[in-house]
């Protein structure tokens, strides 16, 4: 049986390993996420106001990350006009998510895409933000931010489907770039 300590150390531990995995996402720096991810919970508490804190760690990682890589993103971002987002519409229709996907390949499919476009796919779909606040965070229009999130998950889509066919049937798409294995951000984290 685990006591209640373990379970709250525990869950603080997944809590941090989050933070940081968020961080990283958007930054792609080890170093600069585990900073940033430490020093949002460097002030928690154990307080009745736990979960709120929580919210408000999140939005401080993603404040810091995109303010790190902001001339990144500004770099980006004048790229993502230039980018198409009709992709291949009937792969994307018929696409499903395989399901030997791990933790590991959807972070490979995401740091395979453009600075800017993942982190309007990070913000709007997988933190739920709404748009004018990812406009806010990401100083930029929010018709430009929905073109962005579309680019995306295209990508995210193509990444992933490249990820479990066959070799040698990627198309002319390149390889989703492999900057970090799950091994070491798990290790980094626990």
């Amino acid at each position: 049986m685990t006591t209640e300590n373990e379970k709250i150390l525990d869950d603080a531990k997944k809590h941090v390993a989050d933070l940081y995995w968020l961080a990283f996402l958007l930054t792609e720096r080890q170093d600069l996420s585990i900073e940033i991810a430490s020093d949002a919970v460097s002030a928690h508490d154990a307080s009745p106001f736990a979960d709120w804190m929580r919210g408000w760690q999140r939005r401080l990682v993603i404040g810091r990350a995109l303010s790190a890589i902001h001339d990144e993103l500004v770099d980006s971002a004048r790229r993502t006009p230039l980018m198409g987002v009709n992709g291949s519409s009937a792969r994307a229709q018929s696409w499903s998510l395989d399901p030997n996907t791990t933790k590991a390949d959807l972070e490979q499919a995401l740091l395979a895409i453009d600075p800017f476009p993942r982190a309007a796919l990070l913000l709007l779909v997988f933190e739920g933000m709404p748009i004018a606040e990812a406009a806010t965070l990401l100083d930029a229009d929010p018709a430009l931010i929905r073109k962005a999130q579309a680019i995306g998950l295209r990508e995210l889509t193509a990444n992933l489907a490249d990820e479990h066919s066959p070799k040698g049937h990627r198309g002319n798409r390149p390889a989703p770039r492999k900057l970090c294995s799950w091994l070491r951000t798990m290790a980094v984290c626990h």
